[in-house]
């Protein structure tokens, strides 16, 4: 019977999924972030507006945080910033105590500026990965989260 040391498994933590993953996203954020810069948006939260632009109607916080892999209280606390920008309107609770919101007009013509220099980040990055490898990465990546 071999007992091996829990603490010499540790030492090689660039061979944890969690670490890779989590290095790479933050790596990709900070790429976005500075491609988004220039309309005052983060990637996370031009990712929230462009779900709220998706589904196009008014959106409950559950469903738009189930869209996004999100727990509600995350999404409520990001939504908050841009509801001060006036990039949001969250709406009155309704049906069932569901509170939606839906984009603004500025936050129609935000997400509108934001695309181009998403579009650049994107490329980039797909260049950087390689089509193939993206096409790849993206299926093993939806297969993780679904």
């Amino acid at each position: 019977m071999t007992n091996k040391n829990p603490l010499t498994e540790l030492k090689n933590v660039e061979d944890c999924a969690c670490f890779n993953i989590r290095a790479a996203a933050r790596t990709l954020t900070r790429a976005y972030d500075d491609a988004l810069k220039p309309v005052g948006l983060k990637v996370t939260q031009f990712t929230i507006l462009a779900a709220i632009n998706k589904i196009d109607e008014a959106v409950p916080i559950g469903t738009l945080a189930k869209a996004l892999s999100m727990d509600r209280t995350t999404l409520t606390r990001n939504l908050g910033p841009l509801e001060k920008q006036g990039l949001v309107e969250v709406l009155p609770e309704g049906y069932r105590r569901s509170r939606g919101m839906v984009l603004t007009e500025k936050g129609r013509k935000t997400l509108e500026a934001a695309a181009p220099l998403w579009r650049r980040a994107q490329e980039t990055t797909v260049g950087r990965i390689g089509s193939e490898r993206w096409t790849s990465l993206q299926q093993d990546m939806v297969a993780l989260v679904g």
